[in-house]
């Protein structure tokens, strides 16, 4: 079996750590590296004491939200935010790292990335959000398709 590269490798952990989500939509996870070590992991899902989405449903599907908008109106946080979180909570410094995450990040994602010190982005899976690719494009990130579609 041949050996994986970094970015396979920590791609494969990505889809890994989606498996965690509690989103009835879409799971996704994010891993957040620097100098080949995992800094932080984060999968999308509810904050931490609410009910999960496929107990209470989903409020995104209930109010008939389209996939790619209005991201603030759901209970769950995104993967790439809650391994933003999952760092702050635990004093670990991200400046520099890369994010290894499961879809494209969104405008929200990447504002939040982009101000936390993340300056590459590595996905699996495409998501149309045009804004987004805009700003990492205009900070200079060019996010890379990683063993997925671009």
């Amino acid at each position: 079996m041949p050996r994986p590269s970094w970015d396979e490798y920590f791609m494969a952990i990505a889809t890994q750590v989606a498996g965690r989500s509690t989103c009835m939509r879409r799971a996704t996870g994010a891993v957040l590296v620097k100098d080949k070590r995992i800094l932080s992991t984060g999968y999308n899902g509810v904050p931490s004491g609410l009910e999960h989405c496929e107990v209470v449903g989903c409020l995104r599907e209930q109010r008939g939200i389209a996939s790619g908008s209005h991201h603030e109106l759901c209970r769950g946080i995104h993967a790439e935010q809650n391994a933003v979180i999952q760092a702050a909570r635990h004093g670990i410094a991200i400046d520099g790292a890369t994010v290894y995450c499961t879809h494209q990040p969104c405008v929200l994602c990447a504002k939040i990335l982009l101000n936390s010190g993340v300056r590459d982005i590595v996905y699996r899976e495409a998501y149309p959000d045009p804004l987004s690719a805009e700003l990492l494009a205009e900070a200079g990130v060019v996010p890379r398709c990683v063993g997925g579609d671009a």
